[in-house]
């Protein structure tokens, strides 16, 4: 499934998109997950917890993915 997540400002840290969009229940889970590498971004495994994503980029955790876009 993919899912269209609307950026407020020039970027959204990472960790703070897989709360924001519900695919992790708290910041500690989305740390966890970013740590294990089970998150890609723009198809490559990413361990940077605090990432800056901007408009354009797609975030994929868990089966779904998450496709960034400006407010």
């Amino acid at each position: 499934m993919t899912i269209s997540f609307a950026i407020r400002g020039d970027y959204i840290q990472l960790d703070q998109l897989l709360k924001a969009t519900g695919l992790c229940e708290s910041g500690g889970a989305a740390h966890a997950a970013i740590a294990e590498g089970r998150v890609k971004v723009d198809a490559t495994v990413d361990t940077r917890k605090r990432a800056k994503l901007k408009p354009g980029q797609v975030v994929s955790f868990a089966g779904e993915e998450v496709v960034l876009v400006a407010e």
